[in-house]
């Protein structure tokens, strides 16, 4: 069950939270539609050091959230072994969509192979998951937030599905 929407805090300057302007929430299925319909996606994580690591991904929406595949021993996935905090948002600026939480390894293998038929659909290509493949991680977001650009900030919305939790 998705929660009730707010409005983000931003800085005043940025008028979200000026009485004078109508507030237009968007509803939870357009995050899901622009989830569903990108290609590509960014994954941050942080380094050892603290450090940012901001990489692009093909990804799915996929029961409910967002999941990609990655190589165990990449730096994404050796960063999210060490803290699972992560943000997902999508390439577009104008249609905006922010996932953050944490990134767990997918571990029941029928879930797996779920999703890895759906992105197989999706990209055309075998992501041969499965214990030697590559490693599904899923985003457990728990706090959204999406904006459409032409008609911010009327329409900056928020979800808070609860803590992520420490890494």
């Amino acid at each position: 069950m998705c929660p009730a929407p707010d409005r983000p805090s931003m800085p005043e300057s940025y008028g979200v939270r000026d009485p004078r302007r109508e507030a237009t929430p968007l509803p939870w299925d357009w995050v899901v539609d622009r989830m569903s319909r990108a290609r590509s996606y960014w994954v941050a994580t942080s380094r050892r050091d603290g450090a940012p690591h901001v990489v692009p991904v093909w990804g799915l929406w996929f029961e409910g959230g967002f999941c990609f595949f990655t190589d165990g021993t990449s730096q994404k996935s050796r960063n999210v072994q060490r803290d699972p905090r992560a943000a997902v948002h999508l390439e577009s600026g104008d249609e905006v969509v922010v996932l953050e939480g944490k990134l767990d390894p997918e571990t029941d293998l029928g879930t797996v192979d779920r999703a890895a038929r759906a992105y197989e659909s999706k990209y055309e290509v075998d992501v041969a998951a499965g214990e030697d493949g590559p490693v599904m991680y899923r985003l457990t977001h728990s706090r959204v937030l999406a904006w459409d650009e032409g008609d911010f900030p009327r329409t900056a919305t928020r979800w808070r599905f609860g803590s992520p939790g420490p890494g």
